[in-house]
C-alpha cells in the first residue's frame, strides 16, 4: 500500500533577500567536512589528514569504518594510532605554533592538569594561564571523553537497552532515562572491564583516570550517542505525532558527515524502543554533505516494517529533494522535520541554500524542530525565522542534549558546547491558523 500524504498544491513563497547574520563566523564546515568553531588555525583538517597519512576525506572514512587496514596509512600499533590522533591537537594555544615550526618538535609540552592543550614554552604557558584556568577542568573532561569515544567505534558503547517501560512524557531528563535502564551498574561494569577499555589505557599515552571518572565518561558518551533519537522522540511527542496510529516519516534536513559518517542502520533503534508497538518509523537523512554508506538507500515509497526504524539517505539540498522526489511521489511526505545544528544563522549562502528550504517548511505547515550548540546560535536563528514570518512555537535549553563537551579544537580556551544544547520548534507562518497552539504545547 502506498504511503502517501495528502498534499497541498500551494508552492513555497518566492525567495526574498535576507542579510547574512553577524553570527556567520561562529561555526563553519571546511572543504573536507570537519566542523570547526573558528578558524584561528587555518587548514586544521588538512593537519588531521597529514598526521594520519591520509590524502582525502574518503580515506579517513574508510579507515574509521574498518574498510581499509590502518597499516595502509602507516599505522601499525594501537599506541601509534592514539598518538597520531593526539597529534592533531598538538599546537601552542598561546602563539598557535605547530611542532614543525619549533627547533625541537618534542619541546611541545602538555598541561599536566587537563592533559589536553599544549604550549611551545614556559613563557607561553604562563601568559596563557589566566585564560586557561577558567577552562582547565572542563578540558580535562573533554580529553577523557575524546579517548573513551573510541569505544563507540568498537561497539562497547552504547550498552544494550530495552523497550521503554514508561511513556516519553514521563521521561524529562537523562537521569530519568538512566533510572529506567535495568541492571545499569552491571552494564557499566562490563564496559569498564572490557578488552578495549584495557587496550585504550595501555596505549593512550596518558595517565588512566580514576574509575569513577571513566564511568561518568561512559555515561556522557551514551547520551551523545542517543541524543539524536531522543531529539526526534521529543519532537514527535511535542507535536503529538502518533506512531501508533500509522507509519511515521521523519526527515532530517541538512544532514551531513556529522550525522552520516559512521552511521549504522541500527543507530536510531532507540526510537522503536521508545514507542514499542509502533506502526513503522522512517528516518530520512537529506543534505548535500550526506556521506555514502549504509544509509544511502532509497527512501520508502510504501509502509516500512512495523515496530522498527528504517534509516535512509539522500544527497541533495532539501528543497531540491522535495521537488524531484517528494512531489513525484518517490518518497513519503514528512510527518516531522528535524535539523541537528542546521547552522542557517551562519550560512553565507543563505539565499541559495537554506532560505528556499525554510520557506518550503513554513508554507507547507510542516512541524519542525531544530537544535543548536549555543544560546548565541539560537538567538540569531530565531531572528531569521522572525524575519521570515515563521510561527515559532517554543525554544530553550534541550533536556536531552549530549553531556559530552565539544571544545573548539583550534582554540580550546573558549566555553565548550554540547550537541543539541538548545532547540526551537515552529510550524507554518504567523498568518496561518494551525491546530497546535503555544498554550497547548506549554500545557504538555
Amino acid at each position: 500500500m502506498s504511503h502517501k500524504k495528502v498534499s497541498s498544491k500551494k508552492k513555497p513563497s518566492k525567495v526574498r533577500s535576507v542579510e547574512p547574520s553577524v553570527a556567520a563566523s561562529s561555526y563553519y564546515t571546511d572543504s573536507l567536512g570537519f566542523l570547526a568553531m573558528d578558524s584561528n588555525v587555518p587548514g586544521l583538517s588538512n593537519i588531521i589528514l597529514q598526521k594520519l597519512n591520509m590524502k582525502s576525506y574518503a580515506e579517513y572514512r574508510s579507515a574509521v569504518e574498518g574498510n581499509s587496514l590502518t597499516t595502509n596509512f602507516g599505522i601499525r600499533t594501537y599506541a601509534e594510532m592514539f598518538q597520531k590522533m593526539e597529534d592533531t591537537y598538538k599546537f601552542c594555544v598561546q602563539c598557535k605554533k605547530l611542532p614543525s615550526r619549533l627547533p625541537d618538535p618534542r619541546a611541545m609540552r602538555r598541561c599536566k592538569r587537563c592533559q589536553n592543550i599544549y604550549y611551545c614554552s614556559s613563557e607561553c604557558q604562563r601568559e596563557n594561564w589566566p585564560i586557561h584556568k577558567k577552562f582547565c577542568r572542563k578540558l580535562k573532561v573533554a580529553a577523557i571523553d575524546r579517548l573513551v569515544e573510541w569505544l563507540i567505534f568498537t561497539g562497547d558503547i552504547p550498552f544494550p537497552t530495552s523497550p521503554w517501560t514508561t511513556s516519553i512524557t514521563n521521561i524529562k531528563t537523562w537521569e530519568d532515562w538512566f533510572a529506567m535502564q535495568e541492571s545499569l551498574e552491571v552494564k557499566l561494569d562490563a564496559i569498564m572491564a572490557g578488552r578495549y577499555m584495557g587496550i585504550l589505557w595501555a596505549n593512550a599515552g596518558k595517565p588512566k583516570p580514576e574509575n569513577s571518572e571513566l564511568r561518568e565518561s561512559v555515561k556522557r558518551l551514551t547520551t551523545d550517542f542517543f541524543t539524536r533519537p531522543m531529539t526526534i522522540g521529543f519532537a514527535l511527542n511535542t507535536f503529538r505525532v502518533d506512531p501508533y496510529g500509522g507509519p511515521v516519516t521523519i526527515h532530517v534536513v541538512g544532514a551531513s558527515h556529522i550525522e552520516t559518517l559512521n552511521i549504522r542502520a541500527t543507530d536510531y533503534d532507540e526510537l522503536a524502543k521508545m514507542f514499542p508497538g509502533n506502526q513503522g518509523l522512517e528516518v530520512v537523512m537529506i543534505g548535500p554533505e550526506v556521506v555514502d554508506g549504509p544509509v544511502m538507500r532509497p527512501p520508502l515509497t510504501a509502509y516500512g516494517p512495523r515496530g522498527r526504524v528504517y534509516v535512509s539517505g539522500y544527497k541533495s539540498l532539501y528543497h531540491d529533494f522535495w521537488e524531484t522526489v517528494v512531489e513525484n511521489e518517490r518518497a513519503a511526505r514528512p510527518d516531522l522535520v528535524v535539523g541537528f545544528h542546521p547552522g542557517f544563522h551562519a550560512s553565507q549562502g543563505l539565499t541559495e541554500g537554506w532560505l528556499p528550504t525554510l520557506l518550503l517548511l513554513r508554507d507547507y505547515n510542516i512541524p519542525v524542530l531544530f537544535t543548536m550548540y549555543s544560546e548565541h546560535e539560537l538567538k540569531y536563528s530565531l531572528q531569521i525565522l522572525a524575519e521570515l514570518d515563521t510561527r515559532v512555537l517554543g525554544s530553550g535549553q534541550f533536556p536531552f542534549c549530549s553531556q559530552k563537551l565539544e571544545q573548539a579544537q583550534s582554540d580550546p580556551n573558549k566555553h565548550p558546547v554540547s550537541s543539541n544544547a538548545y532547540y526551537l520548534f515552529f510550524r507554518g507562518a504567523v498568518w496561518l491558523d494551525v491546530e497546535t497552539s503555544m498554550v497547548e504545547l506549554d500545557e504538555d
